[in-house]
């Protein structure tokens, strides 16, 4: 999609995110639309800023740490520190979120036996 820009209800509807959503990341600074008077306007940066957010939350990074990520950018144009940042943070979560996908196999297990028992014991009786 070809983005020029859009306001705050084109852009909610667009990334399905409420304009309480919107104004929460620009008061923490993740976005910074453009104003015309009291209206926001979202352009190509804001858009792919918004989708690297989206993205970022989705792998159960923190907003903190995505607001980090996205700093690297003016910092660095080129990308190198990005992303080798983004390649470390991604390793880490990705230990993170393999250990919780062992500790709920682990409770799905545990449940899954508990209730195995009291089915059997339902059906002695």
């Amino acid at each position: 999609m070809s983005v020029t820009k859009m306001d705050l209800k084109e852009m909610c509807a667009y990334f399905d995110v409420t304009p309480r959503t919107l104004r929460h990341y620009e008061y923490i600074e993740l976005l910074m639309p453009e104003r015309d008077g009291r209206k926001r306007l979202y352009g190509p940066r804001e858009v792919a800023r918004m989708t690297l957010i989206l993205r970022g939350r989705r792998f159960g990074f923190s907003l903190e740490e995505i607001r980090q990520w996205l700093e690297l950018y003016d910092k660095d144009p080129e990308g190198q520190l990005q992303r080798a940042t983004w390649l470390d943070m991604a390793d880490k979560q990705l230990a993170e979120l393999d250990n919780r996908r062992r500790e709920l196999e682990e409770v799905i297990a545990e449940l899954r036996e508990l209730r195995d028992q009291t089915a059997r014991q339902d059906s002695a009786v």
